[in-house]
């Protein structure tokens, strides 16, 4: 095994410090548009200030929690393509 001795971009916890603050700042300048920004809704919900940012996060933790329950049935056992 060959281990590098490189420094990867975010071993320093300063630029992990940075890009998680450019990422609430973006959060933060795209929930802001959504109060200026006119949207033509069906539903009254769809009006509401961030609800499709809240509906996609709500629906990334259902797949997430969905797949754990599939994995359960769809999983083969560790030794399935092993000879017998």
């Amino acid at each position: 095994m060959i281990h590098s001795t490189r420094k990867h971009i975010f071993d320093n916890p300063k630029n992990t410090k940075r890009v998680l603050l450019v990422l609430y700042i973006l959060c933060g300048l795209l929930l802001g548009l959504d109060l200026i920004h006119h949207r033509h809704v069906i539903h009254a919900w769809e009006g509401l200030l961030g609800f499709y940012g809240i509906y996609g996060f709500v629906a990334c933790i259902v797949l997430v929690l969905v797949a754990k329950q599939m994995r359960k049935w769809l999983m083969r056992r560790d030794n399935y393509y092993d000879a017998d």
